[in-house]
């Protein structure tokens, strides 16, 4: 299955702690396939994936979701939410740095797209380096989901494999493209999200266009520890 939720869908909801706002762009739980590992909701297991126009009450509990991506609005130095369980990566995004105070040490997240993984539990407190910043969030539940993700610049055609119980995302940070014209779905602006899931099967979707985007692979963990689909090829 493949979905475009548009820049403008997203909602703006309060961070956990109230002290920010963010940008909710996709959510989705996994649910156990009989007999086998985590599949991605929207499976015949259970209903599809939570997007930006979901239910405001279940997105705003850590609880009702098992990996998100959404964008802070940071306008001031802050504390950052407490999510336990959870691994986080922030990108940049705009804006002309942040830094992060975590613990004992601090990271410096850089124009154009520095980017670095924390547990969620940390106590973090965020820093602006001159003004207003925007940083994309991915967030993970430790020991259930895998994640890998990479920023990449596109140019011309960039292919996406999804394996039977994988989901992609994929943000494009900047430029605009054009998916598999067969899935009927509408260009994407920079700004705008896609989600592309296996749910049993293997699945590709061709992307074109100009730009850069956040990709995130996401997949079950299985008893073993890694990724229960096994590793996934790359953009291509």
């Amino acid at each position: 299955m493949l979905r475009v939720v548009p820049a403008n869908e997203y909602r703006r909801v309060r961070w956990k702690n109230g002290r920010g706002w963010t940008r909710e762009a996709v959510q989705g739980r996994l649910v156990q396939g009989p007999g086998g590992p985590a599949f991605p909701e929207g499976s015949d297991q259970d209903a599809g994936p939570q997007l930006g126009d979901g239910n405001a009450d279940r997105s705003a509990s850590d609880d009702a979701w098992d990996w998100r991506l959404s964008i802070a609005e940071i306008d001031e130095d802050t504390a950052y939410s407490c999510f336990p369980g959870i691994d986080r990566e922030q990108m940049l995004l705009s804006g002309n740095g942040l830094r992060l105070r975590i613990g004992g040490h601090a990271v410096s997240l850089l124009p154009p797209h520095d980017r670095h993984v924390f547990p969620g539990e940390a106590a973090v407190f965020a820093e602006l380096v001159d003004g207003r910043v925007q940083a994309i969030n991915l967030m993970w539940r430790r020991g259930r989901v895998a994640l890998q993700s990479w920023f990449r610049p596109l140019v011309g055609p960039m292919l996406v494999f999804a394996d039977p119980a994988e989901t992609w995302v994929v943000h494009l940070v900047s430029g605009h493209a054009d998916l598999d014209r067969a899935n009927a779905t509408p260009r994407l602006e920079a700004g705008d999200t896609m989600v592309l899931q296996g749910l049993g099967h293997r699945r590709r979707c061709l992307i074109e266009g100009a730009g850069s985007v956040l990709l995130a692979r996401i997949a079950p963990v299985s008893v073993d520890g890694e990724a229960a689909a096994g590793p996934s090829a790359t953009p291509q």
